[in-house]
Parts: C-alpha cells; sequence; structure tokens
C-alpha cells in the first residue's frame, strides 16, 4: 500500500501509510488506539481505503469486483467474529470455504484439513454455543486457513489459547509461511512474535514506527526493568517508552 489513509466518520486512523508485506511470518505490534484493526479491514478488503494506493497480490484494488477477485486469496481473522450459534464448527469452518468461494469438489477435504490443523478434528461435531473461548478461537483459525489463502490476516489470534495451543498455533503459522502463504498477525503477546515471525512491525498512531527482525527492535532495548524482554524493551524503546496497551481501542 502507497501514501494510504484510512478512518471512520471524517477521522483518519491511518494516514499516508506505505507498507509492504513480505513473504514469511510479520508480527504487527503497537499500542491500542494505533490503527491496527483498522490497516487489517483494509488489508481484507472489508473497508476501502479514503486515498492512496491498495494493492495485493501485484494488481491494485480499486472497486468491489477487484476486491471480490483478491478476497478469495485472503484468510482472515478478526478479534470478534460471528457465527450461527447452532452451527457445528464444521458447518461454520464449511460456510466459510463457501464465502471465499473454495471449490465445492474440494472444500469438504480443506474444511477437515483446517480442523487438524488446529487440533478440532475430533470436536468437530460440537455447536459453536457450546465452544470455550480457546477452543472458539481455534475454530475461528480455521475458518481463516481454509482453502490455502495466500494472505493470512490474524488479528490477536492467540487471545484465549493455554500455552500448549500457542506453542501450537506458532508451528502451524510457520508451517503456512514455509508452503508459501504471507502471514500477518498483530498481537499483544511480544514473545509470540519473538518466537513466530520473521519481520516484525511497530505501529503507532497510524504510522509504521519501526520494520524490521526481532533481532533488530531487540537491539534498540534501553536499560532493563524488572522482568521485561530485550525484544520488549525495543517495542517500549520505539514507543518512547510508553507501555504497552495504553491508548483506546481502536
Amino acid at each position: 500500500m502507497t501514501t494510504l489513509t484510512q478512518g471512520y466518520g471524517g477521522r483518519s486512523i491511518i494516514e499516508n501509510l506505505d507498507l509492504s508485506i513480505l513473504p514469511g511470518v510479520t508480527g504487527l505490534l503497537g499500542p491500542n488506539g494505533a490503527g491496527k484493526t483498522t490497516l487489517f479491514r483494509t488489508l481484507a478488503t472489508i473497508a476501502p481505503p479514503l486515498s492512496g494506493q491498495l494493492e495485493l497480490f501485484g494488481s491494485p484494488v480499486t472497486n468491489e469486483r477487484q476486491a471480490r477477485h483478491v478476497r478469495r486469496r485472503i484468510g482472515y481473522l478478526p478479534q470478534d467474529f460471528g457465527y450461527y450459534p447452532a452451527f457445528s464448527i464444521t458447518d461454520f469452518v464449511r460456510y466459510c470455504a463457501w464465502l471465499r468461494e473454495v471449490p465445492s469438489k474440494s472444500a469438504d477435504s480443506a474444511t477437515k484439513e483446517a480442523l487438524a490443523a488446529v487440533g478440532l478434528a475430533d470436536r468437530a461435531r460440537d455447536r459453536m454455543k457450546s465452544l470455550s473461548g480457546g477452543m472458539l478461537r481455534r475454530a475461528g483459525i480455521a475458518a481463516a486457513i481454509v482453502g490455502s489463502p495466500s494472505l493470512l490476516l490474524l488479528d490477536e489470534p492467540t487471545v484465549g489459547l493455554d500455552p500448549a495451543q500457542r506453542l501450537d498455533f506458532r508451528e502451524l503459522i510457520r508451517s503456512l509461511a514455509h508452503a508459501g502463504t504471507a502471514v500477518l498477525l498483530s498481537t499483544h503477546l511480544v514473545e509470540d512474535v519473538g518466537a513466530a515471525c520473521d519481520t516484525v512491525i511497530v505501529l503507532s498512531d497510524g504510522q509504521v514506527r519501526h520494520s524490521g527482525t526481532p533481532r533488530q527492535l531487540a537491539e534498540l532495548a534501553t536499560p532493563a526493568a524488572p522482568g521485561d524482554s530485550p525484544l520488549e524493551r525495543g517495542y517500549m524503546t520505539v514507543l518512547g517508552n510508553r507501555r504497552p496497551g495504553e491508548g483506546a481501542t481502536c
């Protein structure tokens, strides 16, 4: 995206943003209100930009026809997603496959593969309304990866996952990236970025404040505070020592 501006209600949240998503796993860090969710919605072609150019898979996206075409290649997990409570997990993931226009002849097998990838194959018939927070998040991840998207957008994907499930998630996204999927994930859990990401972007006030490897971010660290990791300290240095999580949700 080039000099992209996005916002709502007459207020700009992202302004004149230049950003390229590289192959591999990219972590997006930033305080609440930084514009992360707005960026995800723009990349997912849900909200067209107010100005600037959005380019996906080598082609500009300037109208709904183009957006629908590229949307087939995008898997998106928002922070909060809707579902029919009476659906089984299989129904939910299969429905999301249909929305993304996964070919009907392969949709059933793609659904089974996605459920297996997140460890829900043995719970496939469970109703969505019966799921715990962690299981619901895993169902959402399955819906995002069904059909092997070229671009995977994951907004706070590890919320509600226990430590073992987070380790499994890291392995999953690394395997997807190895297979050719470009992954962009946002998180407040800096250790997930250090463990899983090739690139880390720090977004604040709708602008990219840092882009580089996790090691490069850690090298910016200021003297330690008790319990802080170098990556956390580097992140806070970029933010001007403002603690993660400060600000209003956006």
